[in-house]
């Protein structure tokens, strides 16, 4: 891979993660302050998100927006990437927020390069790295620290929010590894359309967010427009643009913008509490995310080293 594109593809993904991290701070907002509804914002959310996407690409090549469900394959691949994916993961990402704060939902979410990891052992048949094992026991160190402040008896969040955290991670993996064969044929963002919208379709037909008669403030439309055009049109675009260009594994170690933009909005501006327990959470997840992108780094030149060493 040229080395141009592997700079882009980090760049694409810490931007992206940025971005999901401001998102996630800008709903805690709209959560605590605004009295909003993940159940009410997040349907209107990937709505407006999809409309705006794939009315750009209907204006401007709309044979190729509507080629994807011409094949069984590819329709079933865009239904599972669009709703099991990205749109379950909106859903429970801002639910968790909701529950918890923005903090603890990005770097719950942020778990998603283990489960990457353990997905990419099962498909190559192979047992765990010492480092990546080593990656892993951090994950589970910093969950357990941020989730109980070093308590066998008691949650720091709830459990509800543990769970939708955990799960949304788990969405993370279905959209970084799924799409491979869409991304081949067609743009990225034009994929983000259809995912938007067809998550924005279900969850007004699950939830009915016209029940609510919750009107916002100002402020309120000012952080609908927030999360809809950085959280998803920016932040997913660019972050599944540096996918396709260095693949899902690398995608995910530089994902760490995420949750590390979202704690310091959240603490510095918002005011979320952030204990020495909360830290230390932190950064065992962080340690992870080093030590898996040194070991993947480190896999990468064995071979070229291998090959270029005089005999």
């Amino acid at each position: 891979m040229p080395a141009n594109h592997r700079v882009l593809g980090a760049f694409l993904t810490m931007f992206g993660g940025a971005c999901w991290g401001v998102s996630g701070c800008v709903g805690q907002y709209l959560f605590s302050t605004q009295g909003m509804q993940a159940t009410w914002l997040v349907p209107i959310r990937l709505g407006l998100a999809g409309l705006l996407l794939c009315g750009y690409y209907l204006l401007r090549n709309p044979r190729q927006l509507f080629a994807p469900w011409k094949t069984r394959r590819n329709a079933l691949d865009l239904v599972i990437y669009g709703v099991a994916g990205v749109s379950c993961c909106q859903f429970l990402y801002f639910l968790t927020i909701q529950l918890s704060s923005a903090g603890v939902g990005t770097i719950l979410q942020d778990l998603s390069p283990v489960m990457i990891l353990a997905v990419g052992c099962l498909q190559g048949h192979r047992r765990p790295r010492l480092y990546e094992i080593a990656s892993i026991a951090l994950a589970l160190g910093g969950v357990f620290l941020l989730t109980t402040h070093g308590s066998l008896t008691e949650l720091a969040i709830s459990p509800a929010a543990l769970a939708t955290g955990v799960l949304s991670a788990v969405c993370v993996v279905i959209y970084s590894v799924w799409p491979k064969n869409l991304q081949r044929q067609y743009p990225t963002p034009m994929l983000q359309g259809w995912a938007f919208l067809m998550g924005g379709v279900l969850f007004h037909l699950v939830f009915r967010p016209w029940r609510y008669h919750y009107v916002p403030t100002a402020a309120g439309y000012l952080g609908i427009a927030a999360v809809v055009l950085i959280g998803n049109v920016l932040a997913f675009s660019c972050y599944m643009s540096g996918v396709k260009l260095i693949g899902p594994e690398k995608s995910s170690l530089y994902s760490f913008a995420e949750p590390a933009t979202a704690a310091l909005i959240a603490t510095f501006l918002l005011g979320s509490p952030f204990t020495v327990w909360d830290a230390l959470g932190f950064g065992c997840i962080f340690a992870m995310l080093v030590l898996l992108s040194m070991g993947a780094r480190r896999e990468q030149a064995a071979p070229s080293a291998s090959v270029s060493a005089p005999e």
